[in-house]
């Protein structure tokens, strides 16, 4: 995590533009990574290289509340992309070698389970929030 590059919120939104204008066909442009989902058996995470981070500090916990002013949960399609909020603040960028279009990663871990989840970097959701805790 050290070696990674924190992207700041116009480097992000660069990308989530790019992401938006790839009309390439692609094995990972799935329609349901709109919203977060676990990383499906099908999708190609080999075709994916992480170009970047939302974690600003690895060592300071970073805060777990969500960003839903109109109502959303985190599995909505339309929920907020907020970068200093949860789960963004715990991701990494990646994007895929093939067609470019860029993700947002992160690995959610519970008592008995891992599950790494995915999704798709969209402008249209993407929102430049300042932490208000």
């Amino acid at each position: 995590m050290d070696n990674e590059t924190y992207l700041q919120f116009d480097a992000l939104q660069a990308l989530a533009h790019r992401t938006d204008a790839v009309t390439k066909d692609c094995a990972c442009a799935a329609p349901e990574l709109d919203e977060w989902t676990s990383v499906p058996v099908s999708f190609p995470e080999q075709q994916l290289r992480v170009i970047g981070t939302l974690v600003r500090d690895a060592y300071t916990e970073a805060t777990y509340e969500e960003y839903h002013p109109q109502g959303t949960t985190l599995w909505s399609a339309d929920a907020p992309i907020a970068p200093l909020y949860f789960p963004y603040n715990r991701c990494t960028v990646s994007e895929c070698e093939v067609c470019e279009r860029a993700y947002l990663r992160y690995v959610e871990g519970g008592g008995y389970f891992v599950d790494s989840r995915i999704r798709r970097l969209r402008a249209s959701v993407l929102r430049d929030a300042p932490l208000s805790i």
